[in-house]
């Protein structure tokens, strides 16, 4: 009986790789379990900082392509040792007491480090992979990113609950406690890719790729990134600021999501294929249009506890339902001509996003503090429903 090691060339490197992204998905799930709550509490930052930090911290994802470009001859391998250990960099930075400025210029360290691993890492999954196993060695790579997440999560939850309840520690002093830990975490990542049968040739980097027949594409691309840099941004501080969100209860809500996702991204996937990419594409932006609303709305509708009850489900609801950005990666897939096309244009995808995120952030902070939550979020809504229209626009599969 076929066995998950038989979908993996030998001496491929493989096992090390793997191990090596294990370790690295659980510091990244613990960065972001506690980032929000560790600006919120150490620096006191308002929205509006809030929103200015993000949009230096989507700068290195922006130029990632140009980045990539200059590490050309460099090994897909050697890229996510040099990313983990300058996210290592990072997090070694924050140790250091600093003000906002210097705080917000160690995240963007981390998040160079971050975006660097990012692409490298599905290309190396591809490499390792047995002929015709690629898709398999893929799904592995999110498994264990997903498996990743919940244990960092789990792991911030566990460092604060117990640190405050039993040693009653300061939170200052178990944020260092934290980067501590994932500093260590990103060593043993980097070390564990030192294997020899780790390849030196660099794979083929994808590029950016502009086509008409891809215009709605792009547009989608613009109206999804703003929708969702509100959430990204401004959702957990919403818990935070509003509702009182301890760092230990953010990153227990962070793990649920994560956890609920390693079975949600499956089933979602096969809803896609049986309804069809552009049915996804329609009916999970209308269902996020109004969990957009309600984010926003829910204090003013609701009395305290159930307000905070909505708030946290419309949150694990977003979640989920951003996993239905696949059925964008398919509708692509059924415009390109070959696989270089596809890659290309899904990097030109993924620049366009972060394009409108380091707008979106600064601009969702002001309207935060000049009209309110409820306004930030009814943009997010209108941004959702831009994007039904758009993709109400797309031909019917069987018409094309």
């Amino acid at each position: 009986m076929p066995t998950i090691k038989d979908s993996f060339k030998p001496d491929s490197g493989a096992g090390a790789f793997f191990f090596s992204i294990l370790l690295w998905g659980i510091g990244i799930g613990s960065f972001a379990a506690a980032l929000n709550n560790y600006l919120s509490d150490i620096y006191h930052m308002d929205s509006m900082e809030r929103g200015w930090l993000e949009f230096f911290r989507e700068l290195p994802g922006l130029a990632l392509v140009l980045i990539l470009a200059l590490l050309h001859k460099v090994s897909d391998w050697k890229v996510i040792r040099i990313g983990t250990m300058i996210s290592m960099a990072g997090a070694a930075l924050l140790l250091i007491p600093a003000n906002q400025i210097a705080v917000t210029a160690f995240i963007m360290i981390w998040s160079m480090g971050e975006h660097l691993v990012m692409p490298s890492r599905a290309t190396v999954a591809m490499q390792v992979a047995k002929p015709g196993c690629a898709g398999q060695s893929l799904g592995l790579l999110t498994s264990v990113m997903n498996f990743g997440h919940v244990a960092g999560s789990l792991l911030v939850a566990g460092i604060f609950f117990i640190g405050t309840r039993c040693f009653e520690r300061s939170e200052a002093f178990l944020f260092n406690v934290l980067w501590g830990v994932i500093i260590v975490l990103m060593l043993a990542s980097t070390i564990s890719t030192f294997t020899k049968d780790a390849p030196d040739a660099p794979g083929k980097r994808p590029r950016l790729y502009f086509n008409r027949k891809f215009n709605k594409f792009y547009a989608l691309e613009l109206f999804y990134g703003a929708r969702k840099q509100i959430f990204i941004t401004f959702a957990p501080f919403v818990l935070i600021k509003e509702y009182g969100f301890s760092t230990a209860s953010m990153a227990t809500l962070l793990g649920l999501c994560a956890l609920i996702n390693v079975f949600a991204a499956p089933a979602i996937g096969k809803l896609t294929d049986k309804w069809g990419y552009r049915n996804t594409m329609i009916w999970d932006t209308v269902v996020l249009s109004f969990v957009c609303l309600l984010y926003g709305f829910a204090g003013d509708l609701f009395p305290g506890q159930i307000a905070f009850r909505v708030v946290a489900v419309n949150y694990v609801l977003d979640a989920i339902l951003s996993t239905t950005s696949l059925a964008t990666n398919i509708y692509v897939r059924s415009l390109a001509e070959n696989q270089e096309e596809l890659t290309s244009t899904l990097s030109t995808g993924i620049s366009i996003n972060h394009l409108i995120a380091i707008l979106s952030a600064p601009a969702g902070g002001w309207i935060w503090v000049r009209f309110g939550i409820g306004y930030l979020f009814t943009f997010a809504a209108v941004m959702a429903v831009f994007n039904t229209l758009f993709a109400m626009t797309i031909p019917k599969p069987e018409q094309k």
